[in-house]
């Protein structure tokens, strides 16, 4: 990695890090060498994108734009030259009864010049409500991974929704419908998959107090060859207006992975999360 872009992530982790800072000494006082290595800690999890404010179809969405970024950047040198970078995007386009949503998260992570994580999700969403509660849908979702045993996983699919709860406490959203699965594993002497599938998700979130947040999303997309299950559980507290510190657990479960690796993986990820309308 060039030099200016090791100035660049490092300067990133400064900004993140006198925002945590900030956010924190209202209630902790840091001052002990333990409490300042719990915050690097946290710095140093894994970021996700940021879905708090997602809706499943256009009911409750704002008009016009609206989204949230979140960014992470840690780097160390010494004993050990490591970087580490996380970049998440969610946005938002709704105009009537259509909705556009695209959403984005990266991650890269090098140790003394040797890359150990390099990851990318994507989504891209559009929806059109036929009532307060049913909607339509047509959406392309995937990942990029090359620390995986699928090097990248693509689903293409349509179908209908139905809203469950929303009011100004709870919101409950399905969807599930058809599509076509493709995507390359990492090891050449096994088949890619190429293939019809299904898939269902569920859109949950609580507003448990007037600035702390409970969602859980889950994603399934059934096929022959493997059913994967993406389910992404967190909960953000309001800092400001537009800025929330979110703490989630993302799961990522493989029915049939390659041989080497793990049907499941966690991250558990803590993020400074700026929000816009």
């Amino acid at each position: 990695m060039n030099t200016s872009l090791r100035a660049l992530l490092g300067a990133t982790a400064i900004v993140t890090a006198f925002a945590s800072v900030a956010s924190a000494q209202g209630a902790f006082s840091r001052t002990t060498v333990a409490q300042d290595m719990n915050e690097d800690l946290i710095d140093d999890i894994e970021d996700d994108a940021e879905r708090d404010v997602r809706r499943f179809g256009n009911e409750g969405r704002p008009q016009g734009f609206s989204g949230s970024f979140a960014l992470r950047g840690v780097a160390n040198s010494g004993n050990t030259d490591s970087v580490d970078v996380g970049i998440g995007a969610d946005l938002n386009y709704v105009q009537g009864p259509n909705g556009y949503e695209l959403q984005l998260s990266y991650t890269y992570g090098e140790e003394d010049g040797t890359s150990t994580d390099e990851s990318l999700f994507y989504g891209f969403e559009y929806t059109r409500d036929f009532s307060p509660v049913v909607f339509g849908f047509a959406k392309v979702q995937g990942s990029v991974d090359e620390f995986s045993s699928f090097d990248n996983d693509t689903f293409v699919s349509f179908g209908a929704g139905y809203r469950i709860f929303n009011d100004a406490n709870r919101q409950w959203s399905v969807q599930a419908g058809p599509g076509y699965r493709y995507a390359d594993l990492s090891d050449a002497s096994l088949s890619d998959i190429d293939e019809g599938a299904f898939g269902v998700s569920s859109d949950y979130a609580h507003k448990l107090t007037d600035t702390v947040y409970l969602t859980n999303d889950t994603d399934v997309v059934w096929s022959d060859s493997d059913t994967v299950v993406f389910n992404d559980l967190a909960v953000s507290v309001a800092m400001t207006n537009q800025l929330a510190l979110r703490t989630s657990l993302l799961t990522e479960y493989h029915s049939d992975p390659a041989d080497g690796f793990d049907e499941t993986d966690n991250t558990f990820g803590v993020s400074l999360v700026y929000s816009f309308n």
